[in-house]
């Protein structure tokens, strides 16, 4: 009697939630969508309550592109280019950095809807722009989140063999990434309810400290980032310092 090497369906769904909660546990502490609500409400203060949700969408919408495209062709990507992942913690650190500084120094929004310009009037090419740069990366998808995504993606294309490999680990990575950026979507598309919670004042302190939260995430990225260069560069001078 010959037995078939391909796992049973109920194995299969097995495999496939491991492999979720492990792409889901790994993203979620890296991204926290939660925790970026205060800074996408900082950025888009000037914007109408339809503008916010409409970049919500947007930004759901390439967060899930942008993550499951580093998930499955990110590293070769870079690869090609020659460039290694602290590089690019280094970049997007500073990215984030100029944004926060910004934020830091931007006019606080409920003194500026007082004036002649109540609110921002953006066409949809302006507010799809924006929802790419800076409001997906590299807020919401940073470094930190393409540096897991490309590392998940080696893991879950890296193991196992047959259907698991070819399909039930590749769906259940992107079905991870897609419940990711409907969570996204959700803490984003009801950021006014916390406006409101907080009130004027309170509005302003708190987008302060985000902003000044957000300076410090920048800077520990770029200094992770360079202690990564710092240490191969030692690595591959080792001969030359003894």
């Amino acid at each position: 009697m010959k037995y078939s090497a391909e796992p049973a369906p109920m194995q299969l769904l097995s495999i496939f939630m491991t492999k979720f909660l492990f792409v889901m546990a790994a993203l979620l502490p890296i991204m926290n969508p939660p925790g970026l609500v205060p800074i996408f409400i900082s950025m888009t203060a000037r914007n109408t309550p339809q503008q916010r949700r409409y970049l919500a969408r947007r930004i759901a919408l390439y967060c899930a592109l942008l993550l499951v495209g580093s998930m499955y062709v990110g590293g070769y990507v870079l690869s090609f280019f020659g460039v290694s992942l602290p590089v690019v913690q280094m970049s997007g650190g500073l990215l984030i950095t100029f944004a926060a500084w910004r934020m830091l120094n931007d006019t606080p929004a409920e003194s500026s809807q007082t004036s002649s310009e109540p609110a921002r009037s953006d066409n949809t090419a302006e507010l799809k722009q924006r929802a790419f740069y800076p409001l997906t990366f590299p807020l919401t998808v940073g470094p930190g989140s393409i540096s897991v995504a490309i590392t998940i993606g080696a893991t879950l294309t890296g193991s196992g063999k047959g259907i698991v490999r070819y399909a039930i680990a590749p769906l259940a990575g992107s079905a991870a990434v897609l419940a990711s950026s409907v969570l996204v979507y959700l803490c984003y598309a009801h950021a006014d309810k916390l406006l409101r919670y907080l009130g004027q004042t309170g509005s302003i302190v708190f987008l302060r400290l985000s902003a000044f939260i957000l300076l410090c995430l920048g800077v520990q990225i770029m200094w992770d980032g360079f202690g990564e260069l710092a240490s191969q560069w030692l690595q591959d001078h080792a001969g030359l310092l003894h």
